[in-house]
């Protein structure tokens, strides 16, 4: 059982590496993410107004989510954006030797703001989640605050 655990994160690592390489936004989320209290963070737009939100988090752990920001919209004024997105996420902790294994689906909900002069976006959202396996359980945590560089701008 923990080599599939092993391999699983593994694989969890690699795509989200691949991902986040790619990314169009690059930068760190700090709160509560499902591996600990930091985490690198990408984004990857797929259409105009979705995109892919990738996280690899280090702290109590180590996890990956990769969520699809399915409606990315501006807000009146434009330097504003909201989204709502949903995706896996996976998690694997080590408990005085006792690994523990989460793997589930993460909800979200965030406003960003991007700086008109700057390469820089500035995000709030807030994170819930729904562990499947290990246990059947929803955390209700999960607020996190996004800094990431703007490529391209």
């Amino acid at each position: 059982m923990k080599t599939i655990r092993k391999l699983l994160l593994i694989i969890a690592f690699v795509s989200g590496s691949a991902v986040i390489s790619n990314a169009q936004e690059i930068g760190v989320r700090v709160g509560d993410v499902s591996g600990g209290s930091v985490a690198i963070d990408g984004i990857f737009s797929t259409t105009q107004f979705s995109r892919l939100h990738a996280n690899i988090s280090f702290g109590d752990g180590v996890g990956a989510d990769l969520l699809w920001d399915f409606l990315y919209a501006p807000l009146p004024d434009e330097a504003f954006n909201w989204y709502v997105g949903v995706g896996p996420y996976l998690g694997v902790f080590d408990d005085s030797g006792d690994t523990d294994f989460e793997l589930g689906a993460a909800f979200e909900i965030g406003i960003e703001y991007r700086f008109v002069n700057v390469p820089i976006a500035l995000g709030l959202d807030y994170r819930p989640t729904l562990e499947i396996i290990d246990k059947t359980q929803f955390h209700w945590g999960g607020f996190g605050l996004n800094i990431r560089y703007v490529f391209g701008k």
